[in-house]
């Protein structure tokens, strides 16, 4: 199902506290990004515990329950985990992931909020979640009579969401900061061959594991790359390896960008290189105003002093200075035009300056 409108993880309880207390509503969302967190937040907010079944672990039987003799007729007698006197919150997880007879079963419990003889108790809410198709995660397509018995919401990954709860629940200070320089690495599109990805989920196992070193100072430069390669995308995972140099050895962008320090130029430190090009970039997208006539005093001297820095930069390396000036992802500018401009200009110049 292709997302129209998004919300985010900040968004979502509002919408769910309007919504789910009057439809059954089905969250969709990339996998790793909190959608079982959410609600499971959600239903604690409500006082009303989260009953949480698996799609993909259910057979039919599981949902219907087994017959039973009752004044010599039979009546199914639904599961204990279902059948409850007081209100809860039950969660579907993967429901979308689940066989059809497994969907089918779900239809009277959705739509109705019944089971055989047993009804959900008033108060009781009904959340379904699971991952997209184009996720290259498991997922069936979910037949026209189900699909019409929900509300859909579409999460979105929000990296400012993210952060504020990860520097309130003790997420490794390295990963919060890397991440506010980079909030792009936090979620990657799950690839389609079998290895690791950038999630959220991914960011906070990686946490998880580098404070179970203990203090940051144990943590030695090969096992963080276990650890780092073994949680995130190839590409970040090599990018935060870099970030925590910088970390160690006191070596950031601001320093370069001052001229308190220089490039790297040692082959030992070419990872270093490449992520402190790709923050620059980061960093000149980010401040670089799109018109230069509308730019603060901050924003030209950026400009001006970024024009050496690529200068130097391709001295050591070409390719990371290509990298701080290329195109986006679609094939446009990343950087304003008028910035490209002056580079074009004035590089020749100072390259015969420098020589």
């Amino acid at each position: 199902m292709q997302a129209t409108v998004t919300v985010t993880p900040s968004r979502l309880p509002e919408v769910l506290l309007h919504v789910a207390v009057v439809r059954p509503v089905f969250l969709w969302g990339a996998p790793g990004i909190g959608k079982s967190s959410l609600v499971r937040q959600f239903a604690d907010s409500l006082g009303l515990e989260c009953v949480t079944l698996l799609g993909t672990q259910l057979a039919p039987e599981d949902l219907i329950g087994v017959p039973e003799l009752v004044g010599g007729r039979s009546r199914f007698a639904p599961p204990e985990s279902i059948a409850r006197d007081e209100p809860y919150c039950l969660f579907l997880d993967e429901l979308n992931a689940s066989a059809p007879e497994v969907q089918k079963a779900f239809y009277s419990l959705i739509l109705d909020r019944r089971i055989g003889s047993y009804e959900l108790p008033e108060g009781s809410v009904v959340i379904g979640a699971g991952n997209r198709a184009g996720d290259n995660a498991l997922a069936r397509p979910m037949a026209s009579a189900l699909v019409n018995r929900l509300v859909h919401v579409h999460l979105r990954v929000s990296a400012d969401d993210w952060l504020k709860w990860a520097a309130a629940n003790g997420v490794h200070p390295w990963i919060v900061d890397y991440l506010i320089q980079r909030p792009d690495h936090l979620w990657s599109a799950p690839p389609k061959t079998e290895e690791p990805f950038s999630s959220p989920r991914a960011w906070h196992m990686l946490s998880d594991v580098m404070h179970s070193f203990g203090p940051s100072e144990s943590l030695d430069d090969d096992t963080l790359a276990v650890l780092a390669f073994g949680t995130l995308t190839t590409s970040h995972a090599s990018a935060f390896r870099a970030y925590v140099k910088t970390v160690r050895h006191a070596y950031d962008l601001d320093a370069v960008i001052k001229g308190e320090v220089s490039w790297p130029r040692r082959p030992e430190d070419r990872d270093l290189l490449y992520f402190l090009s790709e923050t620059f970039r980061a960093r000149l997208v980010k401040e670089l105003p799109a018109d230069k006539r509308g730019a603060s005093a901050r924003g030209r001297d950026l400009g001006f002093r970024a024009k050496t820095l690529l200068v130097e930069l391709a001295e050591i390396s070409l390719e990371c200075a290509q990298l701080v000036i290329a195109n986006d992802e679609n094939g446009a500018p990343a950087l304003p035009t008028w910035f490209l401009v002056e580079v074009g200009r004035d590089l020749p110049r100072l390259i015969a300056a420098r020589s």
